[in-house]
């Protein structure tokens, strides 16, 4: 169970951080940008970015075994 939270929670973490230190280094001064003008926005959008990235892309086959035998 825990390794199902770590999965999730740790990437939206990393977003959230990543999101903020976009906002710190490099945001928008001027206010017109509408994602980086704001440290919350450009935290909650980088969270939402490392949560999409968490989920798997596609589901893995299981292989058969050979039956023609």
């Amino acid at each position: 169970m825990k390794q199902v939270i770590y999965r999730k929670v740790l990437p939206v973490l990393a977003g959230a951080l990543l999101g903020f230190a976009y906002y710190y280094f490099i945001g928008c001064n001027s206010g017109t940008c509408a994602i980086t003008s704001s440290p919350y926005i450009s935290t909650a959008y980088g969270g939402l970015i490392g949560l999409l990235l968490s989920f798997p892309s596609k589901k893995k086959k299981k292989e058969k075994g050979n039956e023609d035998n």
